[in-house]
C-alpha cells in the first residue's frame, strides 16, 4: 500500500484570536484575564431578557486592521448573526457572530514551509464574534462549574483554505499568524490566557490524487506544540485506518495533550444545526471608508517586509534577520543602536546575545538602553574594552543603569592603549625575560604570543593586548 509516503494530508485551520480590548464586544464589562470567576459581568453578557449589544468600536478597529494586516478585502457592509446552541457556559442561547456577510474575505499569508519552502495560504473569511464562557471540570468533585468572564470577550476568527500539507507547516503558519498579531497590536496572542485557540480540519488523499478526503475536525488545541503534536496523532490514525480498508468518517476530535491521542467528541453536540439568522438586536456593521483608511495607515511595516529590508540594508543573513525581526520590540531596539552609531553586524551579535539572554532573564524586558549599547559596541571597537570586558559592563549597565565609559572605569576594565605607557610594561618584561629575546632574536618568533602574554600580567589585564603586540614586535626587532 506504499506507507505514509504513499499519502498526502491536508490540513486547515481556524483560529479565534482574542482582540486587545479593555472591555468586551457588545458591553462595558473588562475583558482582562484572572478576575475572580463571575465578576466581569453585567445583564448584558450574562444574556437578561431585555439587555441590549452594543458594538466596540474598538474591536472592529482592530478586526479591520488584523484583515488589513492579512491582504484581506474588508467589505464596507458585513452582518450579525445568532449561532444557536445550547451549552451552560452560553447564557443567552446562542452566540454573536457573523456568518453569511463577514467582515473580510479574500486574504492571504504568506510563511516559510519547513518542507516547500515559501508557502502563500488563503485566508478564506475573517470575522467578529464574542467568546462563551468556561466550563471548569477540576474546581469541585463530580460538578461543573460555569465561570462568565469569558463571555462577550471579543474575538476574530481566522479560517484559512485546505493549503497546508503537514503538522510542521501548520505550526510554522500559526507562528507568522501570531507574529503578524502582535505585530500589528491586534491581540497579545498568549496561549496560556487563551487569547488564541486552534481547531484545525485534517484529511489524507493519495499522493496525486485532487480530490478532498473526508475530513476530521480537531478541537481543544492550547499550544502550537500541541498543534503540531495532535495533528500528527490524527493524521497517523486516518492513514492506518485507510490502509487498512478502513473509511474516514466525518467527526469532531478532541485532542488529549496527557495521553497524546484524539478521541470523538460525543456527537450529539455536533449533531446541531446552528440555524444562523441575522441578530435582530444589532443592525449590519457598516464601515466608512476612512475607518479603514484609517487603520491602513495605522499598519506597521510586517515582519516578512522587515526582514527583508534587514537584510539588504544592514548585510545580514536571512537566519539573523530572522531572530531581529521576531518581535517588534527587538526588530526597534536593534534599529536604535544602529541609529545611535554602532556597527550593524556588532549590533546584530549583541543583541541576538547578550540582549536576548538578559532579557529571557527578566520578563522579556529590554533593560539597558539602544544608546548604552551603541556606546559600549564603540568603545570594544575603539580598543579601550576587551569583549570579555564589555559583557561586564553589559550586565552593569542592565542591572543599574549608568554611563557605560563611567561604569567601566569604575570596573577597572578600561585597557590601556597608550604606547607610551606600554612601551614602559613592555621594557620591563623584554628585561626580566633575556633568555627568551635571544631565542625570539634567533627565529623562534611564535614567542611573540608568550611576551603578550606577559605585558598582559605586567599590566593585570589592562594592556590593550594588539597594540601591546605591535610595540613588542618594535622593540625586539629593533
Amino acid at each position: 500500500m506504499g506507507g505514509a509516503n504513499a499519502w498526502e494530508t491536508v490540513i486547515g485551520l481556524e483560529t479565534h484570536v482574542q482582540l486587545r480590548t479593555n472591555s468586551k464586544m457588545f458591553c462595558g464589562c473588562s475583558a482582562a484575564f484572572g478576575a475572580p470567576p463571575n465578576t466581569n459581568v453585567c445583564p448584558v453578557c450574562l444574556g437578561l431578557p431585555g439587555a441590549l449589544p452594543v458594538p466596540n468600536e474598538q474591536a472592529i478597529r482592530l478586526a479591520v486592521r488584523a484583515a488589513l494586516a492579512l491582504n484581506g478585502t474588508v467589505h464596507p457592509k458585513s452582518v450579525f448573526a445568532r449561532k444557536n446552541y445550547f451549552y451552560p457556559d452560553l447564557p443567552k442561547g446562542y452566540q454573536i457572530s457573523q456568518f453569511d456577510q463577514p467582515l473580510a474575505t479574500d486574504g492571504s499569508l504568506v510563511f516559510l514551509s519547513p518542507d516547500r519552502g515559501v508557502v502563500t495560504v488563503s485566508i478564506v473569511r475573517l470575522h467578529v464574534e464574542e467568546d462563551a464562557g468556561k466550563s471548569l471540570h477540576d474546581r469541585f468533585p463530580k460538578q461543573t462549574a460555569v465561570d462568565l468572564n469569558r463571555c462577550g470577550v471579543p474575538l476574530v476568527e481566522i479560517v484559512t483554505g485546505p493549503d497546508l500539507r503537514s503538522p510542521q507547516e501548520a505550526r510554522a503558519y500559526l507562528l507568522t499568524l501570531k507574529q503578524v498579531l502582535e505585530y500589528t497590536g491586534v491581540s497579545d496572542c498568549d496561549m496560556e490566557k487563551g487569547s488564541l485557540r486552534v481547531d484545525a480540519n485534517v484529511s489524507v488523499r493519495r499522493v496525486g490524487e485532487t480530490a478532498l478526503g473526508t475530513k476530521v475536525e480537531v478541537k481543544n488545541i492550547n499550544s502550537f506544540a500541541y498543534v503540531e503534536k495532535a495533528l500528527t496523532v490524527e493524521r497517523d490514525r486516518q492513514i492506518a485506518l485507510r490502509e487498512a480498508g478502513g473509511t474516514v468518517v466525518q467527526q469532531t476530535m478532541l485532542y488529549d495533550a496527557k495521553e497524546n491521542a484524539v478521541r470523538p467528541q460525543r456527537s450529539k453536540e455536533e449533531s446541531h444545526d446552528y440555524r444562523y439568522f441575522p441578530d435582530p438586536d444589532l443592525p449590519p456593521l457598516v464601515l466608512s471608508t476612512e475607518l479603514v483608511a484609517e487603520q491602513q495607515a495605522t499598519l506597521p511595516e510586517l515582519p516578512a517586509r522587515k526582514r527583508d529590508r534587514f537584510v539588504a540594508q544592514y548585510a545580514l543573513s536571512q537566519q539573523d534577520a530572522s531572530v531581529l525581526t521576531a518581535s517588534r520590540a527587538v526588530a526597534d531596539y536593534y534599529e536604535a543602536v544602529v541609529h545611535a552609531g554602532a556597527d550593524a553586524k556588532a549590533a546584530a551579535n549583541w543583541v541576538m546575545g547578550e540582549v536576548l539572554a538578559d532579557a529571557k532573564a527578566h520578563d522579556d524586558q529590554l533593560r539597558a538602553s539602544a544608546g548604552a549599547l551603541a556606546q559600549l559596541i564603540g568603545l570594544v571597537r575603539g580598543g579601550t574594552l576587551s569583549h570579555q570586558a564589555a559583557k561586564r559592563v553589559f550586565g552593569e549597565v542592565a542591572d543599574r543603569g549608568g554611563d557605560p565609559r563611567n561604569v567601566a572605569e569604575a570596573l577597572g576594565l578600561v585597557q590601556v592603549a597608550d604606547a607610551g605607557v606600554l612601551a614602559g610594561w613592555v621594557s620591563d618584561v623584554l628585561a626580566s625575560q633575556p633568555q627568551e629575546v635571544a631565542r625570539y632574536r634567533s627565529g623562534e618568533t611564535r614567542l611573540l604570543q608568550f611576551f603578550v602574554g606577559q605585558v598582559m600580567k605586567a599590566s593585570r589585564g589592562k594592556a590593550d593586548p594588539k597594540l601591546a603586540q605591535r610595540v613588542l614586535e618594535e622593540k625586539l626587532t629593533a
